[in-house]
């Protein structure tokens, strides 16, 4: 199949698209096509999901520090271990804090051992919000190759048409044709901002990672003031 004759299908698809609607256009990507279409569904799910999830506010909430920093301003570790262990209180903050204030309360090595065990809860709980967000990669990995998917099977019946028809059959050759570039499209337009999203996203987790570990360092100096 030489380019002009390519070139020259394309034309003749591309005043059809012009009489269809967007919706009829993206219907011409057939079954992969709906397959990226659902796949956008859930990255934009969970875009918004991240967007409400990973900010300072929702992992450490202004009033959490305050109420924990009084407690502990006041030696009331008692208090602000029952407060960080309560179901209603569970945050990013508070999933840190209470085994190290727990280890800090039950270990005879407890004030040696908190900041470790800060350190290891801290790990843990970066790493879950790190693995949260890999739904959102996976799909931006997924989605070029899906797009992949979908040209090579318009070429195929592409090719297929041009063998069975001899070549007289335009109009179905120009969809073939044009599944083949509408899939391409589709998974380019999903891939690019979910690998952009996934960046962005595993950024601010380090942000609000290290910001966190500064807090709570600043409480545990009250822990360290009152056994010094």
């Amino acid at each position: 199949m030489s380019l002009t004759y390519v070139l020259l299908i394309v034309a003749q698809a591309n005043d059809v698209e012009d009489k269809t609607t967007k919706l009829e256009l993206l219907s011409k990507g057939g079954a992969v096509g709906y397959i990226i279409i659902a796949l956008s569904l859930v990255a934009l799910a969970l875009a918004v999901m991240h967007f409400l999830q990973l900010k300072r506010s929702a992992l450490l909430p202004p009033e959490q520090l305050a109420t924990i920093e009084e407690m502990l301003s006041k030696g009331k570790v008692d208090d602000a271990l029952n407060y960080c262990v309560d179901p209603l209180n569970d945050t990013y903050l508070t999933r840190i804090l209470a085994p190290g204030l727990l280890r800090y309360q039950r270990s005879a090595f407890g004030p040696f051992e908190i900041k470790s065990a800060l350190e290891e809860a801290g790990e843990d709980q970066t790493s879950r919000l790190f693995r949260s967000t890999d739904a959102l990669g996976l799909i931006g990995t997924v989605a070029p190759l899906l797009g992949l998917l979908g040209t090579v099977l318009g070429m195929v019946g592409a090719f297929d048409t041009i063998g069975g028809d001899g070549g007289s059959s335009n109009s179905a050759l120009a969809g073939n044709i044009s599944e083949a570039l509408v899939t391409t499209m589709l998974g380019l337009i999903l891939a690019i901002p979910c690998v952009t999203l996934f960046s962005f996203f595993r950024n601010r987790i380090e942000g609000l990672s290290a910001e966190a570990s500064s807090e709570i360092e600043r409480l545990v100096l009250y822990l360290e003031e009152s056994n010094g």
